[in-house]
């Protein structure tokens, strides 16, 4: 003979209880709590490592234009376009192209697009910045030196 539930010890009836809707509903609204404070900062992250990214390929875009001018023994012209809603285009002369996330914004200091970099390893002196949509997002400044050095520092104003 089948024994009742009633008469099944106590531990025994707890082994076959799932999980209360107040305690899902607890659990999911706890949840949501820790997603609404994450998000906030993941969007300032990915903007951060958007800002990084074009930082990094405009830098390697210059030092491109420089080894080029000297390799071709002729000056060679960067150029770039933020190109509004699509992704912005890096040149050097007609001979490479790189782009960069639409979300980012190359500004120069002193509105010189595009500028000339000669063999004697001359160009003139100017300081690139980029920012993001995101203005939680650091600006990260790539400088080109009369020399024609480039770095890359964290910093300037969008």
């Amino acid at each position: 003979m089948r024994a009742s539930k009633n008469s099944l010890s106590p531990t025994i009836q707890m082994r076959n209880s799932g999980f209360t809707l107040i305690e899902l509903m607890v659990t999911i609204a706890v949840l949501a709590i820790i997603v609404g404070i994450a998000a906030p900062s993941i969007s300032t992250q990915l903007a951060n490592q958007r800002v990084k990214a074009t930082a990094n390929t405009l830098a390697n875009a210059l030092k491109e234009a420089k080894v080029e001018s000297i390799l071709r023994r002729q000056n060679l012209t960067f150029s770039y376009n933020n190109n509004g809603t699509s992704a912005g285009t890096i040149n050097i002369g007609n001979i490479f192209s790189y782009s960069y996330s639409a979300k980012s914004n190359i500004t120069d200091s002193e509105s010189k697009n595009p500028i000339t970099f000669e063999p004697s390893k001359r160009v003139e002196s100017i300081i690139y910045t980029i920012c993001d949509e995101n203005a939680a997002a650091t600006p990260r400044q790539v400088s080109v030196s009369k020399v024609a050095n480039i770095s890359i520092k964290s910093g300037g104003t969008c």
